[in-house]
C-alpha cells in the first residue's frame, strides 16, 4: 500500500513537472510568430504496427493517441486550425475488407473523440469533416455529422478532418460548382459576358477547404516527401516538414521543431504569399 502511494506521488510530481516545462517552452516559442494553421499527413500507422510486430489495427489506434497529443500541443501553442488527412478517395480502391476495416475503425475513433468532451470544451474545438462525405459508410457519416453538430458552437480552435478527399477532386468539384452558379444567374447581355469568366476567388469559395486559411505548415510523417494529392491548391506557399518518425511516434519535439523552422523562414514565406 505504501509503495503504491509513493508511486502515485512520484507520478503526479513527474506529470506536474512535465506540464510546467511544456508551458515554459511554449511561452518561449510564443515570442516568435505562431502559425495559424498546421496540416498533417498521418503516414506510417501500418509500418509502425509491422515494426513492433503488433496486431492489425494497433498502428491506427496508436496513431489516434498521437493525434490527441499533437492536437493538445498545437492548441496550447496558439495554433487555431489543425487539418489531418484521414482517408483519401484513392483509398477506396483498396481491398473491400480493408476499406471496411478502416471505416469501422474511423467510426470507433469518432465515437471516442466525442467522449473526450473535457478536452474538446477546454480548447473550444470545432470539428469539421472535409470531403465527399456521401462516399462514407452510413455509420461513419452519421457519426461525423453528430461530431460536427456537437461542436458547432465552438469557435476558439478548429479540427478539420479530410476524409473521402483528394485535392484533384476538390478542384474539379469547385470548378463545376462555380460554373453552375454562373450559369444560373440571370443577368443582362453585357453583364453575362463578364460573368462567364471564372476567377480564382470563385473557385476558392466553392472549395471544401474554403472554411479555413491556407496552411502555414504541412507536416508529413515517416520521412516521405510526397503530397499524395493533399491540399495541392492551398500549400503552394506552405513550409514543408517531413520528419522520419512514423505517425504514432510523432510527439512534442516534432511540433516544436516544425514551428521553429516556420519562425526561421517566416519573413521569406510571408513575402512569397504577398507575391502570389
Amino acid at each position: 500500500m505504501e509503495e503504491e502511494r509513493t508511486t502515485g506521488v512520484v507520478s503526479r510530481f513527474v506529470g506536474g513537472l512535465n506540464i510546467s516545462i511544456r508551458r515554459f517552452l511554449f511561452r518561449v516559442i510564443s515570442c516568435g510568430p505562431i502559425p495559424e494553421h498546421i496540416a498533417f499527413i498521418m503516414d506510417g500507422n501500418r509500418r509502425f504496427a509491422k515494426k513492433w510486430k503488433l496486431e492489425e489495427g494497433a498502428g491506427h489506434k496508436a496513431g489516434f493517441l498521437a493525434l490527441m497529443s499533437l492536437l493538445k500541443y498545437c492548441y496550447e501553442m496558439g495554433v487555431k486550425y489543425v487539418t489531418v488527412y484521414a482517408f483519401s478517395l484513392d483509398n477506396f480502391n483498396r481491398r473491400p475488407d480493408e476499406v471496411q476495416y478502416v471505416m469501422d475503425l474511423m467510426h470507433e475513433k469518432i465515437q471516442g473523440f466525442l467522449k473526450e468532451l473535457d478536452m474538446v470544451n477546454r480548447y473550444g474545438i470545432r470539428v469539421l469533416f472535409i470531403g465527399d462525405l456521401n462516399r462514407l459508410s452510413d455509420p461513419v457519416r452519421i457519426a461525423a455529422e453528430k461530431a460536427m453538430e456537437a461542436t458547432a458552437m465552438n469557435k476558439k480552435t478548429y479540427l478539420l478532418v479530410c476524409v473521402a478527399y483528394t485535392s484533384s477532386h476538390e478542384i474539379r468539384r469547385s470548378l463545376y460548382e462555380a460554373c453552375e452558379e454562373k450559369s444560373r444567374r440571370k443577368v443582362g447581355e453585357e453583364e453575362e459576358e463578364k460573368e462567364e469568366v471564372i476567377k480564382v476567388v470563385d473557385l476558392e469559395k466553392k472549395m471544401y477547404m474554403g472554411v479555413a486559411p491556407d496552411p502555414d505548415i504541412l507536416v508529413r510523417s515517416s520521412g516521405e516527401t510526397r503530397l499524395s494529392n493533399f491540399l495541392l491548391w492551398q500549400t503552394s506557399n506552405s513550409l514543408l516538414y517531413s520528419p522520419k518518425a512514423l505517425w504514432p511516434e510523432m510527439g512534442l519535439r516534432h511540433v516544436v521543431w516544425a514551428i521553429l523552422k516556420y519562425q526561421k523562414n517566416y519573413f521569406y514565406l510571408e513575402k512569397k504569399k504577398k507575391e502570389a
